[in-house]
């Protein structure tokens, strides 16, 4: 038999087996789906067992989605290998950024209360949650956020200028006076300007997430938001739609325990935000927001995820909100002095980061004064620059609103000019002459 008859005759026995084998798969297969239909439910909106016992999923059943934590409240590290084992400088910087922010808080939340600015919100006790999250991504990533994440944005270089011109809304600060303090901005920061309406942010989020992956441009979304927020509408069609479209987002829910003065009690009955991710289809982590290092490995694990896999992820970062809620709120109307004492005492999230570079030989109690005392002059420096600096023009409250001035708002320009003429006096015309 010649080597090509020898190959033909194999090859015919090898198709013939094939065929024998394909056959036996294909009724094993059919086997198994009738077998699978009769356990498994085929229906287009649910892949899940068939039971025949009449049973209520119960919401106490569980006992809670799992807070993941790095180190102790002494900074002592459970596990070293979820130690990210950063650099001195890169821990330092986190120290000063989480310290420089506490500082600008005292000094702003304080001149409003002279007077001096007209509102002002603080982040006490969050500070973990910015600065852990802000170092877990890229520069060029875009941030959504809500009205207390300053600390990304000081983390990213926002100068105190910037932030006090901003507060006094005078003619440096980049909105031109056109926002109330605290709804900063910074396209060369990547963060979009704050609003204040609760949960606006989210869907905006999810479409440039969407936007995102259509560019396939190697960057992530962040969307912060606080627990009370995601009681909104809009959170719910945000998490629909970025599941769905399978956008490169992280969805960041700081749960500080109130929304304004309504505790989480009377928010909702479910297990905090983290259950409902799994309901829309997302990835989900609960953290422990106090802890620097648990926010950073989680948002660094989360972006990761979202961008190698284009879906979004929920990370739930359990803290506690110690200030109250802004300078129009007086949070010992709705709970203790005591309960605000314990967290700042015990489980406040610069202490714990202190104690852990401490620790490490990389801080003390010396360097601790010497940093702490140039913060209060670098902010006193900033806040005095910006209180001196004068109002923006008043035309500027007409420009950049709108692409075409709107008739009525033409109107209200040339009031206000005549307004302006008939009142001169008491405007300095070096900043208001038209």
């Amino acid at each position: 038999m010649s080597l090509g008859v020898l190959r033909s005759a194999v090859s015919n026995i090898c198709l013939r087996s094939n065929k024998k084998l394909l056959s036996s798969s294909l009724f094993q297969s059919k086997r198994l789906q009738s077998s699978e239909s009769e356990t498994l439910a085929q229906f287009p909106g649910a892949k899940a067992e068939y039971t025949q016992k009449l049973d209520f999923l119960q919401a106490d059943v569980y006992n809670g989605i799992p807070i993941y934590r790095v180190m102790d409240r002494s900074g002592v590290v459970f596990d070293e290998t979820h130690d990210p084992k950063l650099s001195e400088d890169e821990m330092i910087k986190w120290y000063k950024s989480m310290t420089l922010l506490n500082t600008m808080d005292k000094i702003l939340y304080e001149s409003q209360r002279q007077g001096r600015i007209s509102f002002y919100m603080t982040n006490y006790g969050e500070e973990a949650t910015h600065i852990g999250s802000a170092a877990a991504l890229q520069d060029k990533d875009l941030v959504y956020g809500q009205y207390r994440e300053a600390g990304v944005l000081l983390h990213r270089g926002f100068s105190l200028d910037a932030f006090c011109d901003q507060c006094y809304g005078n003619s440096a600060d980049r909105g031109k006076g056109k926002q109330m303090p605290i709804h900063y901005g910074s396209p060369e920061h990547s963060f979009v300007t704050i609003s204040s309406p609760l949960s606006t942010q989210m869907p905006q989020a999810a479409g440039s997430a969407y936007a995102f992956k259509r560019a396939q441009n190697g960057l992530v979304v962040i969307c912060y938001f606080g627990e009370g927020a995601a009681s909104e509408g809009d959170a719910h069609a945000a998490f629909n739609f970025a599941a769905t479209l399978e956008c490169p987002i992280i969805f960041f829910c700081r749960n500080n325990g109130y929304a304004i003065s309504t505790p989480v009690q009377d928010q909702y009955r479910g297990d905090g935000i983290a259950v409902r991710g799994p309901a829309y289809g997302m990835a989900t982590i609960r953290v422990d927001g106090n802890d620097a290092l648990a926010v950073y490995n989680a948002t660094r694990a989360a972006r990761d995820i979202a961008l190698k896999e284009n879906r979004p992820v929920l990370i739930e970062a359990m803290t506690y909100r110690i200030g109250h809620h802004s300078t129009s709120d007086d949070s010992s109307a709705y709970r203790s002095v005591d309960e605000v004492r314990y967290w700042d005492q015990k489980d406040h999230p610069i202490n714990r980061f202190y104690n852990y570079i401490e620790k490490k030989g990389y801080w003390n109690a010396t360097l601790d004064k010497e940093w702490k005392d140039d913060a209060r002059k670098q902010v006193l420096t900033s806040f005095a620059r910006a209180e001196k600096k004068l109002k923006p023009k008043w035309t500027e409250m007409f420009t950049e609103v709108y692409d075409e001035m709107p008739e009525d708002l033409r109107r209200q320009k040339e009031e206000m000019e005549a307004h302006v003429k008939l009142y001169k006096d008491n405007y300095p015309l070096s900043n208001y002459e038209s």
